[in-house]
């Protein structure tokens, strides 16, 4: 696609790839004509949340506060701006129309996995949980779901005892090689396209916070990679102790051929950390917050 020399560019975000983003635009001195940012007040389920706000006033850049992305204050500053391209990056909510066609030459999104495969919600967690593979994609938005032809994308390797954290740090990692490509690309009036092959797409289910709850009646290994896929910034795995939860941040695998127990129950307690047994193998539960201030102990049931 051919694009105007330095094209003006609006950004929409709320999280830390947004973040990335607007300090990539802003390194490679692109045409930063505008920037949305979601309200600190509708953050509280916006998990790595960043008020783009502060940063583009920093540098000079026109912004602006919404709660709904395609409310009509937001689509008033859009038109004034002008842009050629929107980028909607780390958000949640839909662009529709008129937002949706605002931009002259389209609008630009961002999604952490190998498009056209692992479309959808709730990506980091499926990475680790074994349903997607991981890269920084970038792609212009169309009327699916992360469907639309890609700009560039960078792969990274989802490893055996990544947590939600490790990801997120390779997520932005990739994303700087992608940016530090197009970017300049842009900036050249090039937008080189590739069409996703959609006979190879797969879809990832929205995921809530219940579902991090431990069935202690699966084998060790998938407890372990559920404690990882929710770990923080997300909301945690959880069991319950007590009249209240525990929920777990961080866990290690006890040796499977050593310990065997009645899965849910403590068969070991080692200074500041409790062994928990599976339906095959244990765990070591090491870094958690419980609702009871009461002791754990050997013989104890969780779950």
């Amino acid at each position: 696609m051919k694009l105007p020399k330095k094209p003006r560019i609006i950004l929409a975000g709320s999280v830390n790839s947004s973040l990335l983003t607007l300090k990539k635009l802003l390194e490679h001195n692109c045409n930063l004509v505008g920037v949305l940012a979601l309200s600190p007040d509708r953050s509280k389920n916006v998990s790595g949340f960043q008020d783009l706000k502060p940063f583009a006033e920093k540098y000079n850049v026109p912004s602006v506060h919404f709660d709904k992305i395609n409310e009509a204050a937001v689509c008033q500053f859009v038109e004034q701006k002008q842009p050629d391209l929107l980028f909607v990056i780390g958000l949640s909510q839909m662009v529709r129309e008129p937002l949706l066609g605002m931009a002259k030459f389209g609008n630009v999104g961002f999604h952490p996995t190998r498009l056209p495969e692992g479309r959808g919600r709730g990506a980091v967690a499926w990475m680790i949980l074994g349903k997607a593979k991981g890269a920084a994609t970038f792609f212009l938005l169309d009327e699916g779901m992360d469907s639309g032809p890609i700009l560039g994308q960078k792969d990274f390797e989802v490893e055996e005892h990544d947590y939600a954290f490790d990801i997120i740090e390779k997520i932005k990692l990739a994303i700087s090689e992608v940016l530090d490509y197009i970017l300049p690309e842009m900036n050249k009036g090039l937008l080189e396209l590739k069409p996703q092959d959609h006979s190879r797409a797969t879809y990832l289910g929205r995921r809530k916070p219940k579902d991090g709850l431990i069935n202690w009646d699966q084998p060790w290994d998938e407890v372990y990679r559920l404690i990882r896929a929710t770990a923080p910034p997300l909301p945690g795995a959880y069991s319950y102790w007590k009249e209240g939860q525990l929920v777990i941040y961080r866990a290690t695998p006890a040796d499977p051929k050593k310990y065997i127990g009645v899965p849910g129950r403590i068969i070991a307690i080692e200074e500041k950390r409790i062994l928990v047994a599976c339906r095959e193998g244990a765990i070591w539960l090491e870094d958690f917050s419980a609702a009871s201030s009461d002791n754990f102990r050997v013989g104890a049931d969780l779950g």
